[in-house]
């Protein structure tokens, strides 16, 4: 009964935070646009009984997911958007790793404030950080006037309203994401490993590459998905920091269910969306669970 209990509520929990709302959305995105409350048909009356029923499931259709394949906009969103969120994924490891060496690097007295500097962040609204960077990247920003005032530059550099500032602003959003499981890994490394490769004719660096990237790479794997995921449906930095030209799959969601009241396709492409997302979440589990398995070996 008790193991009943333990496995009942984690699953009780994604019946009714996750099943629940997907199928609400799948069922929407098979059915039609209407210009009423809710917009969209059909919808269940159970009054009717079984003859009700049976017409409700005979009313849906596929021809949002049809209709989604027919035009350009929304692959070319969903290719925008994996494109950027891989780019931005690769840029933030390329950060963090070094910020997460030198935070495992560190003694260990200085350790509990350089992992508080990076969660400090979280302190603030997600939506006022992002609004900072509007004011640091614009032209008349922070930025371009110091690099006016350096001479650097003699005209305003054009970032804000590009795809330049969502890589920024995903970076920066994310970064603690990576760093974190990273520092996690780093952490438990065993020096004397290090010191052996030395002692077998390694230099630093090649020792490096040989042990101390392997044995991070769970690390790795962890904060590759943990930025890849969330980024690839990212709606409130492009439509902040990105200009008319960024296309990402978030803003055309948002656009879909807001602008054009367009509730069936909107959920079709969330729907295909939410599949894009499970390969990764799916390969995520599976990367946890080999490494529980390694570690309970």
């Amino acid at each position: 009964m008790r193991r009943f209990t333990l496995i009942a509520v984690p699953y009780f929990w994604l019946l009714v935070l996750f099943l629940v709302p997907f199928i609400i959305v799948f069922k929407i995105s098979l059915s039609d646009t209407a210009l009423a409350i809710p917009p969209y048909t059909p919808t269940l009356d159970l009054s009717s009984g079984w003859e009700g029923i049976r017409g409700f499931f005979a009313a849906l259709d596929w021809e949002n997911f049809t209709f989604l394949t027919t035009d350009d906009l929304y692959w070319k969103a969903y290719l925008s958007s994996l494109q950027i969120a891989a780019i931005s994924t690769l840029l933030t490891l390329l950060v963090g790793y070094p910020v997460a060496y030198g935070m495992a690097q560190s003694p260990d007295e200085w350790r509990p404030t350089l992992m508080m500097l990076v969660i400090l962040p979280f302190w603030t609204s997600f939506l006022i950080r992002v609004y900072s960077w509007m004011g640091i990247l614009s032209n008349e920003g922070f930025l371009n006037q110091f690099l006016l005032w350096t001479g650097l530059i003699s005209e305003p550099l054009q970032i804000l309203n590009t795809n330049k500032a969502v890589y920024i602003g995903i970076i920066y959003t994310y970064l603690p994401f990576m760093i974190l499981p990273i520092y996690s890994a780093l952490e438990k490394l065993d020096a004397s490993l290090l010191e052996a490769a030395e002692d077998l004719g390694c230099s630093r660096i090649t020792a490096f590459w040989l042990v101390t990237i392997p044995l991070s790479k769970q690390g790795i794997i962890a904060g590759c998905f943990l930025v890849f995921i969330p980024a690839l449906g990212e709606f409130v930095i492009p439509s902040l920091l990105g200009g008319s030209k960024t296309l990402m799959i978030g803003k055309v969601l948002w656009e879909e269910f807001f602008s054009n009241r367009d509730w069936p396709v909107a959920s079709a492409v969330a729907v295909i969306l939410l599949l894009i997302l499970i390969i990764p979440i799916v390969l995520f589990q599976r990367n946890e669970q080999k490494q529980r398995e390694a570690e309970g070996q």
